[in-house]
């Protein structure tokens, strides 16, 4: 049974070989790059990747237009900030071994690195993401940002986890955020979604409430408590800009 490996990149030259180096058991590598202006390309076709380079349409059309560019009908997604555990690699070869048996799809912790450190509680972990499928009874679903995997079929559970190397900064994490936040509320807005203050109010509090208290993100020490102010605050910039959309103020 042949597995295909798929990444979407822009500007991951400092990233993607690690990526690619850890995908190298697979039995094709894709990479669909939106125009990148380092060597991202060069990088990865010198690693042994096929490239196609293609404009952004957004990472759900993206990370589904790979999907369909792989040679293999069993893939796995991952990004080019992500690296395959050599205990992720020794559980996929196995199933792959197997035929993939049981399930249609797989479920992947995600350990989140966070300036240092790996996360092990709160709202970063386990962070389980459907990554392999056959993409013959898959597809990407949802909005274009936070895009998810539907399965038609059974779906199994890998406990290895696949290493999220996410933010290069304070100041990337909180722009990243900044701008998903702003394609959210208006893929959001045109879903028919609205929102009122108590959203705008209450869900942020709650996102790190249940973080930080109920999944033990305190535990985390002071990159816990760092991850889940700017995720909070994520959340709360999100509802407030679908509250704006919502009264014609949202450009």
């Amino acid at each position: 049974m042949k597995l295909a490996a798929c990444i979407i990149t822009y500007n991951e030259a400092n990233r993607i070989g690690a990526c690619i180096e850890s995908v190298r058991f697979c039995d094709e590598i894709v990479v669909v790059d939106s125009h990148s202006s380092d060597a991202t390309r060069d990088i990865a076709a010198r690693l042994g990747a096929r490239v196609i380079e293609r404009d952004w349409p957004g990472y759900r059309s993206q990370k589904q237009f790979a999907t369909d560019a792989a040679g293999c009908d069993w893939v796995l997604s991952i990004d080019a900030d992500e690296v395959v555990t050599p205990a992720l690699r020794t559980s996929i070869e196995a199933l792959r071994a197997g035929g993939f048996a049981g399930a249609r799809g797989f479920s992947i912790p995600r350990l989140t690195e966070y300036f240092g450190r790996f996360l092990r509680h709160g709202n970063a972990w386990p962070d389980r993401q459907v990554r392999l499928y056959d993409r013959r009874v898959a597809r990407w679903s949802g909005y274009e940002v936070h895009e998810k995997i539907v399965v038609d079929g059974a779906v199994g559970r890998l406990d290895a986890p696949l290493e999220h190397h996410a933010y290069r900064s304070l100041d990337d994490q909180l722009a990243r955020l900044d701008r998903y936040t702003s394609l959210m509320a208006a893929q959001m807005h045109a879903a028919g979604r609205r929102a009122g203050l108590a959203q705008v109010l209450v869900n942020p509090a709650w996102r790190m409430f249940r973080g930080l208290i109920i999944k033990r993100g305190v535990l985390d020490g002071w990159r816990g408590w760092m991850f889940h102010i700017a995720e909070a605050g994520y959340v709360r910039r999100k509802y407030l800009r679908l509250w704006a959309h919502s009264r014609g103020a949202g450009n």
